[in-house]
């Protein structure tokens, strides 16, 4: 039997549009490759759900999406990853590209050896965030912040009104107080969130987002397993949601800036 064809789609997906900031990573990086995104809105926030559901809604959207001709997926979902991507490798051939908080360069760009983590509830307490910060974290202080809310009001397109305000001004600032001169985004929604993020931690501190540096990480398996589209046209995209199709197109057309058609994934 013939593996897939290097023209074949990505598929990229996230609890909700949060994974829309890394898919915007890889059509910067990637341009040729058509993509797929699977919005898990039915099913969202992740990051206050037990595992194993987690587990069962990543396996079930995986398979959706290579039902779909994917030759490769991307979960842009920090609390999957860490709740499902080694059940995600177990069960499919296919490569699997998965999401790490870049606590690694943090560590090493800090200049006061102080770094914070924002991340889901989920997220902090998972096994994955444990071991980058034993393994990278040594001679550094690695702060882990849940930050409850933070999702939903990217969901709702809320990225500077008061209540998004309040939240970032809570979790930001005492990581700030704390000597934190990088902030480690752990999560794919809150790159949306930067300028705030930003403007409430002061020009002193660093932003990282590991978008770019999935993006990068999905071109080398791409080009490992002989799929990398190079022939040139730009890719398409396709969207579908387990939610709502009218809300998540509208709250795609809102962070994107262009209107998409969300179909309903079955």
């Amino acid at each position: 039997m013939n593996g897939p064809s290097p023209t074949a789609p990505v598929g990229v997906f996230d609890s909700g549009v949060g994974g829309l900031s890394l898919l915007a990573d890889v059509r910067a990086l990637l341009p040729a490759e058509n993509l797929l995104y699977a919005a898990d809105s039915g099913h969202a926030p992740y990051g206050d759900k037990p595992q194993h559901v987690i587990i069962e809604r990543s396996l079930a959207v995986t398979r959706f999406l290579l039902d779909q001709g994917a030759k490769a997926v991307v979960v842009a979902c920090n609390t999957a990853t860490s709740a499902a991507v080694r059940a995600l490798r177990a069960e499919f051939t296919q490569p699997i590209v998965a999401m790490e908080p870049a606590i690694k360069p943090a560590v090493a760009g800090s200049r006061t050896r102080v770094i914070g983590v924002l991340a889901t509830t989920q997220t902090v307490a998972g096994d994955n965030i444990a071991r980058l910060k034993e393994r990278f974290g040594t001679g550094a202080e690695v702060l882990l912040q849940a930050c409850p809310g933070l999702v939903e009001r990217v969901e709702a397109c809320e990225l500077d009104g008061p209540r998004t305000r309040e939240l970032v001004t809570r979790y930001v600032r005492p990581l700030v107080e704390r000597g934190a001169d990088t902030l480690v985004l752990g999560c794919t929604h809150y790159p949306f969130l930067m300028p705030l993020i930003g403007e409430i931690a002061g020009p002193g501190v660093s932003i990282m987002n590991p978008g770019p540096a999935v993006a990068r990480e999905l071109k080398r398996r791409l080009e490992a397993s002989h799929l990398l589209n190079v022939d040139g046209k730009a890719g398409s995209v396709r969207y579908w949601t387990s939610g709502e199709p009218s809300k998540i197109s509208e709250a795609i057309a809102k962070l994107q800036g262009q209107p998409v058609r969300v179909e309903l994934m079955t």
